[in-house]
């Protein structure tokens, strides 16, 4: 194997290694170029038959952030203090897998934020609800918007890391949920 692609992998290893979610941002907005790397990367998302059902919305402002984080009974009040919030929604009417399509680019959206030095956190809206006991969904639908063909599947809050965490500890990888040729108890 070529030595570049296995420096290629390392540096991939490292990036999910290293990748945590961050709850706590600092008071610095991320910068236009930073979005743009980040939009570039979920653009080049991969999706079923390459319908693309996924689209994006950039949240920046305080307020809409404050409200943002209202979106869930638990789990979402770090929203607030996120410099950017980007609400991954995806057209139910151009892909029956539009979560999984979805759930891809988030997640690819999450790994260049790492390895542009911002730190990420998912906040799941769908299935989810908030202290109000209203559907997450139909909450951050209403705020922002969104028609109802659009599934809201997450809030990605980011921003500069206000503390650093511990790359995973591979000593806890749970080899035991790989399973050679059929599955075995």
């Amino acid at each position: 194997m070529p030595s570049f692609i296995v420096i290629a992998m390392d540096n991939f290893i490292d990036l999910v290694r290293q990748r945590r979610s961050t709850r706590k941002f600092m008071e610095t907005s991320v910068s236009p170029d930073l979005v743009a790397e980040l939009m570039r990367a979920a653009l080049m998302s991969p999706s079923s038959k390459r319908a693309n059902p996924w689209e994006f919305i950039l949240v920046d402002d305080a307020g809409m952030l404050k409200n943002l984080s209202q979106s869930k009974k638990n789990g979402s009040a770090f929203i607030e203090g996120a410099s950017l919030g980007i609400v991954v929604i995806a057209d139910k009417t151009q892909s029956d897998v539009w979560i999984e399509d979805a759930s891809i680019a988030a997640l690819i959206i999450q790994l260049q934020a790492e390895s542009l030095g911002l730190g990420s956190c998912w906040v799941q809206i769908r299935n989810r609800r908030d202290a109000q006991d209203r559907d997450s969904e139909e909450y951050v639908r209403e705020l922002l918007g969104i028609p109802e063909q659009y599934g809201v599947l997450c809030i990605l809050a980011l921003g500069m890391k206000a503390e650093q965490r511990k790359a995973f500890d591979e000593s806890k990888l749970q080899w035991e949920k790989l399973h050679l040729g059929h599955y075995k108890k």
